[in-house]
């Protein structure tokens, strides 16, 4: 008996999945608003921040207060050396100073483990929503996207997204805000020391900043190149591993190996052009920090002897203009570390945020099923940079018809299907599906109306019992069960000692080509669509697999409109009508009986198949026969 271990977690994993918006329009807008921050990083950034004000804000207060404690401790510093320098008979003073001192100190030091808390729970879930968002705008891009992407560098430019975001988030708050905060803080008292040193403290310190932020801008151009790199390594890693398989056949692992190392060696030339322009800042600002640290404590020295300041006054300028000093170039030097950070979530949005080539049409309505029926109305269509595919193609299919597709390669056979899925939109003519337009109909419907059972069979990296169900995710055990014995799937399941709950691997790499082929036709019957589309469905499978299997595709095909492609022409005995095609038109469309008898491509195929001459259409009749009985 099949293992049914996995209804308990399957049924588990359903109540965690991502609520959809309520209605196309929500959908719409909601996907044009993250279209429009392609090109605008920074308010990406705060669209995510904004979401959590209360946490943020939090984090924002205990910087400020830490800070805050941290410059006033310095004043503690001064405090206790002024109450030291008064001799032993202000006992009761002195400790005052003590506790003054232990106090803020201890308030420092606890108020950023107060924001450190918080952020924990701030920063991770701006990274959860941010990540969410951008798969779901993967989404909604047209198939023809995919095909010219790398899965690895999508995948890889969503991980660095998230990664900018956070350590941009983390620098703001833990390097960047602190000393901004401290350098003002600072200059403010100095300046109830000495107005004229703080004035002057001030214009160095803006100066120094400003042209620190000036050149470390000269950067972006590298780190973006840097972010750019990377995600081509990352995509190579995937497309490598991802077809270890193909690479180990044709003994190219050496080849690869190679063709790697020089992807790596180009990632980190602008990697170190990256860091190298971040050091040329840390040294300028190293050289100038040096001079302007010794010309103050010079400074302060020289009001002491002229009485001007205590010795107390002097640590403090002299602590508080290192702090200024110092803050600018931490400052400095953590904005430069955002920049760098904005420029990979630059690079990363730019590509992933391209506005949707096909999106659902703002009037858009569910499709409304009344049956089945098709109609292709002089459909034209090419795809990008090559000739026209289908000319003025006309298809109409009556609620459940089975119409097979043949003809030779390129004929325009699977683009009929792929047109039929709103995969593409057609240069010309109109598609049609129970009288309404493809293009007035949301995708998301008008997918659920049909199942597929491709050549090239997709399964996700889940167990069984998760493929089946993958077009009902609600299905009941029993439901699963049935669709995997109408697909003859039952002895191969029951043979895992994992039974259904047996993970598939990679594509479904675990499984033979006809056990794929299998779980793929079981998870079409599960669905129960009213259309269902069929791309060489049988190919993957040996002769008695095929007569087995055929018997459950026949009673699949019962009550749907069916679109067939296939080659071997056996699996088209019982089809309603076989349209030929070449050349993006249909050359002959007829019964298959019809077909048979007069001379053209059907029947040039069928003696190919079976033979030469008329005994291979009697060959083919007897056959026919055989099945029906």
């Amino acid at each position: 008996m099949i293992n049914v271990k996995i209804k308990e977690t399957h049924s588990v994993g359903r109540t965690n999945e991502i609520p959809l918006r309520s209605t196309q329009a929500q959908n719409a807008a909601y996907d044009a608003q993250l279209a429009g921050y392609a090109q605008r990083p920074l308010a990406f950034l705060y669209r995510y921040i904004r979401r959590h004000p209360v946490a943020h804000g939090a984090v924002l207060i205990s910087v400020f207060a830490a800070v805050g404690c941290s410059l006033a401790s310095q004043y503690g510093i001064k405090h206790l050396i002024d109450v030291l320098s008064q001799g032993r008979s202000h006992i009761t003073q002195l400790w005052g100073a003590f506790l003054l001192l232990a106090g803020l100190i201890a308030a420092d030091n606890l108020l950023w483990r107060v924001g450190g808390w918080v952020s924990t729970h701030a920063f991770v879930t701006v990274t959860g929503d941010l990540r969410r968002d951008l798969f779901g705008y993967l989404n909604g891009h047209a198939q023809a996207w995919f095909t010219e992407k790398q899965p690895g560098l999508l995948a890889s430019r969503i991980t660095a997204t998230s990664n900018a975001v956070f350590t941009a988030e983390n620098t703001m708050a833990w390097n960047a805000l602190p000393p901004c905060i401290a350098v003002g803080g600072a200059i403010a008292m100095i300046a109830a020391v000495n107005p004229l040193m703080a004035g002057g403290l001030l214009s160095v310190s803006a100066v120094l900043a400003l042209i620190l932020f000036k050149l470390a801008g000269h950067g972006a151009k590298h780190h973006r190149g840097f972010a750019k790199e990377a995600a081509t390594v990352d995509g190579e890693l995937v497309d490598v591993i991802s077809n270890m398989g193909l690479v180990r056949a044709f003994g190219a692992i050496t080849r690869e190996q190679t063709r790697f190392g020089a992807k790596l060696k180009e990632e980190m030339r602008a990697r170190r052009k990256s860091l190298l322009h971040l050091e040329k800042l840390r040294l300028f600002h190293a050289v100038v920090t040096a001079f302007l640290s010794a010309g103050l404590l010079g400074w302060a020295l020289w009001l002491w002897t002229r009485g001007q300041v205590s010795t107390g006054d002097i640590v403090l300028v002299s602590s508080l203009g290192f702090t200024i000093l110092h803050g600018t170039r931490d400052l400095a030097v953590a904005l430069v570390d955002v920049i760098q950070h904005i420029a990979r979530l630059a690079e990363a949005i730019e590509t992933l945020l391209e506005p949707h080539q096909l999106p659902d049409h703002p009037q858009a309505k569910k499709l409304v099923e009344q049956g089945g029926r098709v109609d292709f109305n002089q459909v034209s269509f090419a795809y990008p940079n090559r000739a026209r595919t289908l000319e003025a193609f006309d298809l109409h299919l009556e609620p459940g018809q089975r119409v097979g597709l043949i003809g030779s390669s390129g004929a325009g056979k699977t683009t009929v299907l792929a047109l039929l899925q709103h995969f593409y939109e057609p240069q010309a003519g109109r598609i049609l599906i129970d009288g309404q337009d493809l293009s007035m109909i949301t995708q998301e419907s008008l997918r659920q109306s049909i199942a597929v059972v491709p050549q090239d069979i997709s399964l996700l990296h889940r167990t069984i019992f998760e493929n089946i169900a993958y077009g009902r995710p609600q299905a009941s055990l029993e439901e699963v069960l049935a669709a995997a014995h109408e697909a003859r799937c039952t002895e191969f399941i029951e043979a895992m000692p994992q039974g259904l709950d047996t993970m598939v691997g990679d594509r479904g790499t675990k499984l033979s080509g006809g056990q794929r082929q299998r779980i793929a036709i079981a998870r079409a019957i599960l669905k129960n669509a009213p259309i269902l589309l069929l791309d060489e469905a049988t190919s993957a499978l040996d002769s008695a697999s095929e007569e087995a299997i055929q018997q459950a595709l026949d009673r699949l095909m019962r009550g749907r409109t069916v679109i067939a492609i296939a080659h071997r022409l056996s699996t088209l005995q019982n089809f309603d009508r076989i349209i030929v095609m070449s050349d993006g038109k249909v050359i002959d469309d007829g019964a298959p009986e019809a077909l048979r008898k007069r001379t053209g491509l059907y029947r040039d195929l069928l003696m190919k198949q079976f033979g030469n001459g008329v005994s291979a259409v009697n060959y083919y009749d007897t056959r026919i026969a055989e099945h029906a009985a």
